[in-house]
C-alpha cells in the first residue's frame, strides 16, 4: 500500500457535497485505495420519500462504485449519512449527529457549494460563504481533527490575468456581506450585486473568493489547505476513463453540439480550454489531505489544479477533437449534424444565432404544430443560449496560474504514490488530449445520455441522412436564389450563358500521330 493510502487507514472522514460529481469520485477513490479506513461521514439534505440509507444505496448502485464493491464488499457499512441542510444557519444537524462528528472526525473535505453561475447572491453567500464559516466553527471543536481541506475554484480571482497561490483580499469584508444578507431584501440585493462582484462575471466566482477569505480569517489554529481546480471534466483514468454524471461546463457544450442544437458559439479560438479531469483533482485533494495532516504547514497553502500550465489545449483544438470524436461516437437522434463555428463579436453572434439556432427552432416548432404536437424547440433553444451566455466569459479568456505548491507536493510523494495511487498530473501531450476527449464523449453517451453502444451504426446512418438532407437543401436553396437572379439580372444571365457555353467552345484535340 502506498504511503498516502496507508495514512487514511482507520481514519474517520467527513465529506460535504458527497452527492455531487467531485464528492462521489473522492469517496470512491478513498474506499478503493484505503479500504481499511474507518468511516466516511457524508452530509445529505433530506429528500421527501427517501431515507438517508436509500440515498446511500442509490449512490453506490452507480457504475462508479463497481470496483469499490469488489475490493470492499461492506462499503455501505462504512458510509454514515448525516441529515443536514447547508441552507440553514445551524446546518440542521441533530445534537446526537453533531456530537458524533465532533468526537470522531479526523479529516474534513469541504466540497459542497452552489455551482450555479446565475444563483442569487443571497443563495450563493449562504452556501459558499456562511456554510463554510459554520463548518470551520464545527471543525474548531473537533478534538481529533488533523486537516480541513476546502475545495474552491481556480476562477475565484478570475478578474486577474495571473493568479498566484495566495488568498487575495476582497473589497468588502466577508463578515459585512454575511451580516447584510440578514436584513437586506431581495430587491436591494439585486441592485447592489453588480457593484459588489465588480469585474467578476457572476456570483459564483465572487462568493468563492469570499469563502477563501473566511478560511483565511477564521481558521484559527486549524491545519487548513485550499484547492483551486479549473473546469472539472470527466475522469481521465480512474476508476475508468470517461466517467461523468453531470451536464455542467464542457459536458453541456458537448451534448448540445453532438445533438446538433448548438451550431455557433462566441469564443476566442486561441484561448486556453483549462479543463482538468476529475480524477486528477481528486488525487491532488487526497494527497493534500495527507500532506496537511502529516507536515502541518505553518500557513494555509493553496494548490492550483489546472492543465494550461503543463500542456495547454486551445478551445479551437478542443472543438476539432470533439467533432472528430463525434465521427466515431455519434449521439442518437441528432437534430442536425454536429458542427460548431466560433464567432468573435456581437454582430456575428446574433446573426448566427438567428440563422443557426432560432430559425431552425421556429421551423421545427411550426412542423410540430402542423402535426398536432406541442411546440418546444424554441423554448429549448432559448434556454440553451442563456446557459451558453453564462459560459462565454470562461471561453473567451485565458489565465496563468502558478503551481509551485502543487509541484512541491508532487516532489514529496513517494515513487509508488507518484506512479500508481496519487497521480496528480493531467494529459501532458496532444495524443493524451485526443484520447481524453474521445473517452469524454463516450462517457457522456454511456453514463449521461444512457445510450447503448450497439446503436452507434444506426446513429452514423442517421448522421449520413442528415448530411444528405443538408446538401440537398443547400443545393435547392442555391438553385432557387440563382434562378431568381437570372430572372432579374442581365449580368447573372450572361454569367450563366458563359458557364453553359464554355464546354461547347473547347476545340477538339488533334488526333495522335502514328
Amino acid at each position: 500500500m502506498s504511503m498516502v493510502a496507508a495514512f487514511y487507514s482507520n481514519k474517520s472522514i467527513l465529506i460535504t457535497g458527497a452527492t455531487g460529481f467531485l464528492g462521489k469520485v473522492l469517496m470512491e477513490k478513498l474506499f478503493r485505495t484505503s479500504p481499511q479506513l474507518k468511516v466516511i461521514y457524508i452530509l445529505i439534505r433530506p429528500k421527501a420519500g427517501q431515507t438517508l440509507q436509500e440515498r446511500v444505496f442509490q449512490i453506490l448502485n452507480s457504475k462508479l462504485f463497481e470496483k469499490v464493491k469488489e475490493i470492499c464488499p461492506n462499503v455501505h457499512e462504512k458510509i454514515r449519512p448525516i441529515s443536514a441542510d447547508l441552507n440553514q444557519s445551524d446546518l440542521a444537524i441533530s445534537k446526537e449527529d453533531m456530537q458524533e462528528l465532533l468526537s470522531g472526525t479526523n479529516i474534513v473535505f469541504h466540497c459542497a457549494a452552489t455551482v450555479r453561475f446565475d444563483a442569487h447572491l443571497r443563495e450563493a453567500v449562504q452556501l459558499n460563504v456562511i456554510a463554510t464559516q459554520k463548518l470551520l466553527l464545527m471543525a474548531s471543536q473537533m478534538s481529533k481533527l488533523e486537516a480541513f481541506i476546502h475545495i474552491s475554484t481556480a476562477f475565484s480571482n478570475c478578474n486577474l490575468k495571473r493568479i498566484d497561490e495566495v488568498i487575495y483580499p476582497c473589497p468588502v469584508e466577508p463578515r459585512k456581506i454575511i451580516d447584510s444578507m440578514e436584513w437586506l431584501d431581495d430587491a436591494i440585493i439585486d441592485e447592489i450585486t453588480p457593484k459588489l462582484i465588480g469585474d467578476r462575471p457572476n456570483t459564483y466566482t465572487y462568493t468563492k473568493a469570499l469563502g477563501e477569505m473566511v478560511i483565511h480569517q477564521e481558521s484559527g489554529n486549524l491545519n487548513v489547505a485550499i484547492i483551486r481546480p479549473s473546469i472539472v471534466g470527466a475522469s481521465w483514468q480512474e476508476p475508468f476513463p470517461g466517467w461523468i454524471d453531470n451536464i455542467n461546463g464542457p459536458s453541456g457544450l458537448i451534448i448540445a453540439s453532438g445533438k446538433g442544437f448548438l451550431r455557433s458559439l462566441r469564443a476566442t479560438p486561441m484561448a486556453i480550454a483549462d479543463v482538468i479531469p476529475v480524477d486528477t483533482v481528486v488525487n491532488l485533494t487526497i494527497a493534500v489531505g495527507w500532506y496537511t495532516a502529516v507536515h502541518r504547514p505553518k500557513s494555509t497553502l493553496i494548490y492550483h489544479s489546472t492543465s494550461g500550465n503543463l500542456n495547454p489545449c486551445l478551445w479551437h483544438d478542443m472543438g476539432l477533437k470533439v467533432l472528430a470524436a463525434f465521427e466515431k461516437i455519434p449521439f442518437e437522434r441528432a437534430f442536425r449534424r454536429p458542427y460548431v463555428d466560433f464567432t468573435t463579436n456581437n454582430f456575428t453572434t446574433q446573426y448566427w444565432n438567428a440563422v443557426s439556432h432560432w430559425a431552425p427552432a421556429i421551423i421545427y416548432d411550426f412542423y410540430l404544430r402542423l402535426t398536432g404536437r406541442k411546440p418546444r424547440m424554441l423554448k429549448l433553444m432559448n434556454r440553451l443560449l442563456r446557459t451558453i451566455s453564462m459560459l462565454e466569459y470562461f471561453i473567451n479568456h485565458s489565465w496563468e496560474w502558478s503551481t509551485n505548491n502543487t509541484e512541491m507536493l508532487l516532489s514529496e510523494l513517494s515513487p509508488e504514490d507518484q506512479r500508481v495511487s496519487m497521480e496528480v498530473r493531467q494529459p501532458s501531450h496532444a495524443n493524451h488530449w485526443l484520447e481524453y476527449i474521445e473517452n469524454y464523449v463516450l462517457g457522456i453517451k454511456k453514463y449521461l445520455l444512457k445510450e447503448d453502444l450497439a446503436g452507434i451504426p444506426k446513429a452514423k446512418e442517421h448522421l449520413r441522412r442528415l448530411r444528405n438532407i443538408h446538401y440537398l437543401f443547400n443545393t435547392a436553396l442555391f438553385l432557387i436564389v440563382w434562378r431568381l437572379l437570372i430572372a432579374r439580372s442581365q449580368t447573372a444571365r450572361n454569367v450563366w450563358f458563359l458557364i453553359m457555353t464554355c464546354p461547347l467552345r473547347q476545340e477538339p484535340k488533334s488526333p495522335a500521330r502514328r
